[in-house]
């Protein structure tokens, strides 16, 4: 099973300047770790809100770093200081409008403001990016979906289509545990 390398980013003036501990990174790597069966590499990045060193960041971890997917959590709603959708697609080669549409419709059957959110995913060169919410259970949320209490899926998270796409763009194959996320591939796929 081929290794994954993703970014990991937390965009925050306050966690970076140490007023509360980073609780968007460690979310991230804990669903990461629960969700993949490939072994992953991550890297990982605490910033602030300054619209040039995200795009910085996220140059360098896809063309220096070569990461396969780059995960942002932070900096996506309507605030002045939230610019991490604008860094993200200021260093895009193709925008996937789908992802932030999705992670709206999940945030929505919890959040009436999800609305606000200004979350995308984008294609950089064989790079996935994905902004996140910044909560630790609105991550896990859009990751993942929302089920019933039945356990049947309502909405679908995000991750479920992850796989196709990274593979699409030339990336490593990956293989999800189907109880945290189920990866969709058409049946006459690999």
């Amino acid at each position: 099973m081929e290794t994954v390398k993703i970014g990991l980013v937390s965009v925050s003036d306050r966690a970076f300047n140490g007023v509360y501990e980073d609780q968007g990174i460690p979310a991230l790597r804990d669903w990461i770790l629960s969700a993949l069966k490939n072994p992953v590499e991550m890297i990982e990045r605490l910033i602030p809100d300054e619209q040039a060193l995200i795009e910085k960041t996220l140059i360098n971890l896809v063309d220096h770093d070569q990461c396969d997917l780059v995960l942002t959590t932070g900096g996506t709603g309507p605030y002045p200081r939230d610019v991490t959708p604008d860094a993200t697609l200021n260093i895009a080669d193709r925008i996937i409008p789908g992802f932030g549409e999705q992670m709206r419709q999940v945030s929505l059957h919890f959040v009436p403001t999800a609305i606000l959110s200004r979350q995308v995913g984008v294609i950089r060169r064989n790079s996935l990016i994905l902004n996140l919410p910044g909560r630790p259970k609105a991550i896990k949320e859009t990751l993942s979906g929302v089920k019933d209490k039945d356990g049947k899926t309502v909405v679908h998270g995000i991750f479920a289509a992850v796989p196709l796409c990274i593979d699409a763009i030339g990336g490593p194959y990956i293989e999800t545990h189907h109880h945290i996320s189920e990866s969709f591939r058409p049946k006459n796929f690999g």
